[in-house]
């Protein structure tokens, strides 16, 4: 301290002395309030401190990974961490760092989105998405693609299906569309022709639904033409409202998506049309039914969501989109609480672009509902798996051959040359579908011997099976 003796007549020595104690500029002088303000910057520019694992998340994370790698999960370093809603991951298996990222709602070019499967499959990939499920609307044409790009990229794919429904309300009579996610194991659906049936008639039904949307457009005295519609859905899609309101976009007659949204073709719009939807029931039965763990879609946009959710539980939903890219919708966790249904969500992504569009793996799942998704799966995708090899086993013939490879054919094939009995193409099968404990149950090795008696021919001929 610098110490002034005060001139004659002027403040106090005790004031002056007082005035002169006064601390430096913190700069020079820095209090304990300035030192906290520091720390606080320096928390912010390097991240909030990691949280410590809980037991329960330890658990998740171990059960989901065991699962995304096949038996070869990475083991858990004293040094992981993470937080409610993802894992981070420090093994060779992943980048240092990388999330544990689920996407489960992501369209491609095969119904109404943009985006090719094997360049949405890479788009996931570069947003760090380590598991994908395509859910295009009523069919599952795109799922090889993916799931062999998912091979290059590393990224385990979900075949999945967004499939639209009807929903009658007993009450009032009205009905209302409904969509339903079938999420199903890397073997795909059992009883495939029976779910491919119903999925026909639904795209049959796209293509009259869009020409008469077209023809109702047509009568409000907007001129667009059926052949503009079609080819923007490409040769692969059937026409849905997306590629009507592309149409209508592309030849000037709104100014974006949205607007041809809420002017011409919203619910019950002077544009809109039914197609050949089969009841929300009836599609969350077959789901059931084939393997699949069937999930109401986007219930936000239902008008009696609590109708809907009671009626399809009776059904077999088992599960509820709860969380968006803004968060967890409070409504309808309490809902699933109330029905005891699993809480997942996804992007909806469609590639469409626009601040409206939520990005691939941008929803958050917290890795418990990720594990309690895949407790309730798993043991639904086993039977599959024994269904579909059991019709295999009944009648070993080319279809049936086809099922059992119809998603995975490249990964199945790879390194073969020709197998002589159906146990050799099991034994295959589920040491890249399953874990090794899953794999060992009683019915598999039932099957394994009864297959083994089964040789693979196709009207007498051996099914070369080469990579």
């Amino acid at each position: 301290f610098l110490i002034f003796l005060a001139p004659p007549h002027s403040e106090t020595p005790t004031v002056r002395f007082t005035a002169l104690l006064k601390p430096l500029p913190s700069k020079i002088h820095p209090t304990m309030a300035d030192e906290k303000k520091k720390r606080n910057k320096k928390k912010k520019r390097g991240g909030s401190s990691k949280k410590k694992i809980s037991t329960e998340q330890t658990e998740a994370f171990k059960s989901v990974t065991d699962w995304v790698f096949v038996g070869s999960s990475p083991p858990l370093s004293s040094s992981s961490s993470l937080d409610d809603f993802a894992v981070t991951i420090d093994t060779g298996s992943l980048r240092c760092g990388e999330k544990l990222v689920f996407e489960l709602h992501s369209h491609s070019n095969r119904s109404d989105g943009f985006l090719s499967p094997s360049k949405l499959v890479e788009r996931a990939y570069n947003n760090g998405v380590k598991v994908l499920s395509l859910t295009d609307h009523d069919t599952m044409a795109g799922i090889p693609e993916a799931v062999e790009a998912g091979r290059r990229f590393g990224i385990k794919i979900i075949p999945g299906i967004e499939i639209s429904t009807l929903f009658c309300s007993r009450e009032s009579g009205s009905e209302e569309p409904v969509h339903i996610l079938a999420y199903y194991g890397t073997s795909g659906p059992a009883m495939y022709g029976e779910l491919e049936g119903l999925l026909v008639k639904i795209r049959d039904g796209r293509f009259v639904r869009g020409r008469e949307m077209v023809s109702k457009l047509n009568k409000l005295k907007i001129p667009l033409k059926w052949e503009h519609v079609t080819r923007i859905a490409g040769k692969d899609a059937a026409p849905g409202r997306l590629h009507v309101a592309r149409a209508l976009l592309e030849a000037g007659y709104v100014e974006n998506l949205r607007q041809a949204f809420t002017k011409y073709l919203y619910d019950g719009g002077p544009a809109y049309c039914t197609g050949s939807e089969p009841m929300s029931e009836e599609a969350v039965k077959l789901i059931c039914k084939t393997g699949g763990v069937a999930v109401l879609a986007h219930p936000w946009a239902l008008k009696d969501h609590v109708s809907v959710i009671r009626r399809l539980k009776d059904a077999g939903l088992h599960g509820v989109e709860v969380y968006r890219s803004d968060g967890k919708q409070e409504v309808f966790s309490e809902l699933a609480d109330t029905y005891s249904l699993l809480k997942l969500g996804g992007s909806d992504y469609h590639g469409k672009g626009g601040r409206n569009e939520s990005e691939l793996g941008s929803v958050n799942l917290p890795v418990t509902a990720l594990q309690e998704f895949l407790k309730v799966g798993r043991p639904i995708w086993c039977e599959a798996i024994k269904a579909t090899m059991r019709t295999f086993l009944d009648q070993p013939c080319d279809s049936n051959l086809s099922n059992i490879l119809r998603f995975d054919r490249t990964r199945i094939l790879k390194g073969s040359s020709v197998w002589s009995c159906g146990k050799e193409l099991m034994d295959r099968c589920l040491a890249i579908w399953l874990t090794s404990d899953e794999s060992q149950s009683d019915e598999f090795e039932d099957l394994r011997l009864k297959l083994s008696f089964v040789s693979i021919t196709s009207k007498g001929s051996l099914v070369t099976v080469g990579s």
